[in-house]
């Protein structure tokens, strides 16, 4: 009873992951020095879009440890070969505890970059993202990521 039962449990938790990740067309986490984020240091994700009939949401995801010492953060997003975006977002609340998912001391931050994007030609694109606070070395981020989501037909 017990084997059926964890199978079951198995089966049940796989299907999850799965129904989770429908959809994603592009997922990459880019490790960042331990000695810090240097101000000059570009993260480069580069995917590729074989369906243009769609739309798509740019999801970029921080991963930062207690060491972070800021509430919120600047980034400069380049998708080449349009002009740099700047975005800010916050990492903890007012109170500062830490927003977003978190394991022991390991927290990640899904931060949308843009919503409902169409791709207007199919091929190879190119993300970089540089951090935009003050620092040069910005100490406690140990990855960033980017998840690409594909919608339905539009």
């Amino acid at each position: 009873m017990t084997t059926i039962r964890s199978l079951i449990t198995i089966i049940a938790i796989s299907l999850v992951f799965v129904g989770c990740n429908k959809g994603l067309v592009y997922s990459h986490y880019s490790p960042v020095s331990l000695a810090g984020w240097d101000k000059d240091s570009a993260v480069v994700f580069d995917f590729a879009i074989t369906d243009t009939s769609k739309t798509y949401d740019l999801i970029l995801h921080i991963r930062h440890t207690e060491r972070y010492s800021y509430q919120n953060m600047w980034l400069f997003v380049t998708t080449e070969p349009q002009p740099a975006d700047t975005i800010e977002f916050y990492l903890a609340d007012e109170r500062g505890r830490w927003l977003g998912n978190g394991q022991g001391s390991l927290f990640d931050m899904p931060v949308f970059y843009e919503e409902n994007k169409h791709f207007a030609d199919t091929g190879s694109y190119v993300i970089s993202v540089q951090h935009g606070m003050r620092n040069e070395q910005l100490v406690g981020i140990s990855d960033i990521g980017l998840e690409i989501v594909q919608h339905g037909e539009e």
